[in-house]
């Protein structure tokens, strides 16, 4: 299950109304909406609310873990998910696989640009895999490493996972993208 499936079963559950909950929470009652359509995240400081308020560990409420187990509070029984924010912190997605793709419109001599970006996959649907993007990487190199820390985690059992090796988010001037475009040319 995913994290929004997770919350509105916990919720309706022990019986709380979205709005009850948001207002526990000071967001909107389309924000509780929203988390669990799986169409946006809480914010780490708002997802420790919403386990202290529903009386629920993390695990049980990011991963779906019903069994409590006691473990160090950064690891536990693997489960083949981590918790990953972005690098622009807009996002947050339980992983159960993460993938990279080459950004194609740079050319690789533009300084600090990306030359790839690594996604996450947080659910498959009828439609296909739910990506977030996760971060901007400089070379292959630093992607690959990326990854590789990434899936010892999950193997690992920890819960959450800081990137590492992203560069930071590009700003774009369109001067800047129509130039890189017509150097592909």
């Amino acid at each position: 299950m995913s994290f929004g499936d997770n919350l509105r079963a916990i919720r309706k559950q022990k019986n709380i109304s979205q709005e009850d909950l948001a207002g526990r929470l000071n967001v909107s009652r389309q924000a509780i909406s929203k988390w669990e359509q799986n169409s946006g995240y809480p914010e780490m400081e708002k997802v420790i609310q919403l386990a202290e308020i529903l009386d629920i560990s993390l695990d049980h409420l990011v991963l779906g873990r019903t069994k409590e187990t006691k473990t160090d509070s950064r690891t536990a029984v693997p489960s083949g998910r981590i918790m990953i924010r972005s690098q622009d912190g807009k996002q947050l997605a339980g992983c159960y696989k993460v993938l990279s793709s080459r950004i194609s419109c740079f050319k690789q001599s533009a300084d600090m640009m990306p030359q790839y970006a690594l996604y996450g996959v947080d659910s498959q649907s009828f439609w296909g895999e739910s990506r977030i993007l996760l971060g901007y990487y400089g070379d292959a190199d630093s992607v690959r490493k990326e990854i590789n820390q990434i899936l010892r985690a999950i193997e690992d059992g920890t819960v959450s996972y800081e990137l590492k090796y992203a560069i930071p988010e590009p700003k774009i001037s369109l001067r800047m993208e129509l130039k890189n475009l017509l150097k592909l040319g």
